[in-house]
């Protein structure tokens, strides 16, 4: 696939980037959707948003360096080259929560009330990024037959042909199931339910198919003979159980 999606003024403009800021404009405007759903400030969950979007990527960025730092020690000015990608998910995610939790302590707002507003904002982005792996020719699984690959579309076929072999196309896989789990965070906002319930649903969901998605690609980060997405993963889906054991238990959470 060719990464570059056009040419301004001499500049290439890279799929991968088309789609980040695609999946953060939907983001935005299902986010005034799903704020009107449990009447949210909309003003300041975008503040909130565009404080935590630009650190969610730094952080995405680091997470990976950090762990793919062989192929930047002898370049480092290529440690700030996201063109041709190199953000992973996790890292993005940790930052731009982190960066959430200060801004809303700060606001003395409640942080629970506005990440549930946001989740599924999040997922559906996340959902559209993953299209930017697909033109990069990354985050795929490993080799497949055409007999498997043909079932899918001729452009997703064509993709996947890799230096003369198909590869399982995750992103896709990834893609359909955070769209899924977007549809069902929507629903989640519409029943009453605890303070926080759909931000670990997401977490905790989101992991899931995370863990099983990973176990197919071959371009994990490792740390030594683990995958550190599943690692990070499995502790997702524990989060997620844990909340709903101690906030099903006892009176609504106030962070």
């Amino acid at each position: 696939m060719n990464p570059i999606a056009f040419n301004i003024f001499g500049l290439d403009i890279a799929w991968y980037g088309v789609f980040i800021a695609t999946g953060m404009m939907v983001a935005v405007i299902l986010a005034g959707f799903t704020s009107k759903l449990k009447d949210l400030d909309y003003d300041e969950l975008l503040n909130i948003a565009m404080i935590s979007f630009p650190i969610a990527i730094i952080g995405a960025r680091a997470y990976y360096v950090i762990f793919e730092f062989s192929q930047y020690k002898d370049n480092l000015i290529d440690v700030f080259n996201i063109r041709e990608g190199g953000l992973a998910i996790h890292g993005g995610i940790i930052f731009g929560m982190a960066a959430a939790i200060i801004y809303t302590r700060y606001r003395k707002e409640n942080f629970l009330e506005f990440v549930d507003v946001a989740a599924p904002s999040i997922i559906i982005a996340q959902a559209i990024g993953r299209w930017g792996n697909f033109f990069n020719s990354e985050a795929h699984g490993g080799p497949v037959t055409k007999a498997f690959i043909s079932k899918f579309p001729n452009f997703i076929q064509k993709g996947m042909l890799i230096d003369g072999t198909y590869y399982h196309p995750t992103f896709l896989y990834e893609s359909i199931w955070n769209v899924l789990i977007g549809l069902l965070l929507i629903y989640l906002l519409t029943k009453t339910l605890k303070k926080g319930t759909v931000f670990f649903s997401y977490i905790g969901l989101y992991s899931i198919g995370r863990f099983f998605i990973e176990g197919l690609r071959t371009d994990s980060l490792m740390l030594g003979g683990i995958r550190v997405a599943q690692l990070i993963s499995l502790t997702g889906v524990a989060l997620w159980i844990i909340f709903l054991v101690i906030s099903y238990k006892k009176r609504d959470l106030h962070y």
